[in-house]
């Protein structure tokens, strides 16, 4: 029996700028159900005439007991991002109801080894089973493909400055990079010398998500890398359905 979605009251404790647009809200929602990383919510804001304007958003971390957390890009514009990224203040509520997609998530008994590709708001699924594959003790190898316009546009910049074993993080930067960076090799180079453990399947699951299509129009500048050796886990041939789809986070 398909469960029934109700709205729930969600209350900030702390909010984090990632990027000079983008931050990160932790929120508190009563008799929360638990998700998958990869699940998204739905936000709705209502206003003292009645008017209400909801939204999509991707969750930026694993399950944790009634706490959930966001990580939202303001859209000029827009009618509620503006609010969660500028206005919305510690201690004010907006409504939750969630959670929602069942066909782009990592689950943590999960064994094959899994490609993430992101672009700009993209990383925001991707991040949250990076932090659950730490939170499990998952041995399982990861490698995360990040393309992003510039440097001060990366989100997590801190946390994934210092990858955990076994997570391996390259970065594109399509308009400006650091100087350290080098020239973008072919794109099919990202990820084609990865090792590949004996008897493990040469198909892998890989989670896409794109950020506006905008960051997708023009050809990569540049690649730098952060990265830890993946480490062995048990071949398994059994793939679940979920982890080899494609998705575009809302």
């Amino acid at each position: 029996m398909r469960r029934r979605l109700i709205w729930r009251p969600a209350e900030l404790v702390a909010a984090t700028a990632e990027t000079p647009s983008a931050r990160t809200l932790r929120l508190r929602v009563p008799d929360w159900p638990g998700h998958l990383a990869g699940q998204h919510v739905d936000v709705r804001l209502t206003a003292e005439d009645g008017y209400t304007a909801q939204r999509s958003y991707s969750l930026a971390a694993p399950a944790d007991g009634d706490m959930i957390e966001l990580t939202v890009e303001s859209v000029p514009d827009g009618e509620v991002s503006p609010y969660l990224t500028e206005v919305m203040e510690v201690g004010d509520q907006v409504e939750i109801r969630g959670p929602v997609g069942g066909w782009f998530v990592w689950r943590t008994e999960s064994k094959p080894p899994v490609l993430l590709v992101g672009g700009g708001s993209g990383i925001v699924p991707l991040m949250a089973m990076i932090r659950a594959r730490r939170q499990a003790g998952s041995r399982v190898p990861f490698r995360l493909v990040y393309s992003l316009r510039a440097p001060d546009r990366r989100y997590y910049a801190d946390e994934l400055r210092s990858p955990d074993p076994g997570l391996d993080v390259s970065y594109l930067y399509t308009r400006s990079a650091p100087p350290a960076a080098r020239p973008a090799p072919p794109a099919a180079s990202c990820w084609t010398t990865w090792p590949r453990a004996a008897g493990r399947p040469r198909s892998s699951p890989t989670a896409t998500c794109a950020g506006r299509p905008g960051s997708w129009r023009r050809r990569p500048t540049c690649c730098s890398r952060s990265a830890t050796p993946p480490s062995a886990s048990e071949p398994n041939d059994s793939v679940p359905p979920e982890a080899d789809l494609t998705s575009s986070p809302s």
